[in-house]
């Protein structure tokens, strides 16, 4: 073979590899896990996608900065006996707080769904059965969705609010799309805690966490099966009002982006 037929076929086969890394870069759905850089006291902190890029999707994971606004909301994927006495403290500070649930919550707490829907909180859409929602794709992720949707109707009479917090904070972009073309908005956090396992943190702890770091717009993630959060809500709302915080809705939050 001559030397410009090999430099011919070197040519082809370095242009075949490079469309090919191209037309696979494109297929990758990007996905990712919802974790937080806490760079700096009492600033907002940096997550996997920023403010900006969310907003083009659909969803937050902090409000305005310049706001002294915060953003509370609960997961509660069940029940242990908490949940009564987080929502007597909500009623007793008059604030209102956003709880995401699962489909075994509403089935087996009906009582309690009902009286969030009640007291004017919002109840927004953490799935059906939560699972992995970066793996599911077409009507499997509107299924997840739907059937909450349909649940929530049979408990309450009420339409479940079109807010949407993926299991575990996993994610993938075309989830985000998927959720934005259903009408959703996809709300993450700026302010959470280790506050979930079975050894639940102390009073000190707990503080020593979420007050350092809370800012402006913060979007704050408690699990409503927290002992601690239950035991030191009505404390922590007084803290934060103290420090000149304000409690607003998911509504009010998407209406800064």
């Amino acid at each position: 073979m001559r030397r410009r037929d090999i430099a011919i076929a070197i040519g082809a086969v370095l242009l075949a590899l490079i469309l090919g890394v191209g037309i696979l870069r494109n297929a990758v759905i990007e996905t990712g896990s919802w974790g937080l850089s806490y760079q700096t006291e009492g600033a907002p902190p940096s997550g996997p996608l920023d403010a900006k890029s969310l907003a083009g999707l659909g969803a937050a994971y902090v409000g305005d900065s310049t706001q002294p606004v915060l953003y509370l909301t609960f997961d509660a994927g069940y029940e242990n006996g908490c949940t009564a006495q987080i929502l007597d403290t909500l009623a007793k500070h008059d604030v209102k707080a956003a709880f995401f649930l699962v489909g075994h919550y509403m089935q087996t707490n009906a009582d309690l769904v009902r009286r969030m829907a009640a007291e004017g909180h919002t109840v927004a859409n953490h799935t059906m059965h939560h699972p992995d929602m970066s793996t599911r794709t077409g009507t499997d992720f509107e299924q997840e969705l739907r059937d909450l949707e349909v649940l929530y109707r049979d408990v309450t009479g009420q339409e479940l609010a079109k807010f949407y917090r993926p299991p575990q904070g996993v994610y993938s972009e075309e989830n985000l799309k998927q959720a934005q073309a259903m009408g959703y908005r996809t709300v993450f956090w700026s302010l959470a805690y280790v506050d979930w396992q079975d050894t639940q943190p102390t009073r000190e702890q707990a503080f020593g966490k979420l007050i350092p770091r809370t800012h402006n717009g913060a979007v704050i993630l408690l699990h409503s099966t927290s002992q601690t959060n239950a035991e030191i809500l009505d404390e922590l709302l007084t803290k934060w009002k103290e420090m000149g915080y304000r409690f607003g809705t998911l509504e009010e939050l998407f209406a800064t982006q």
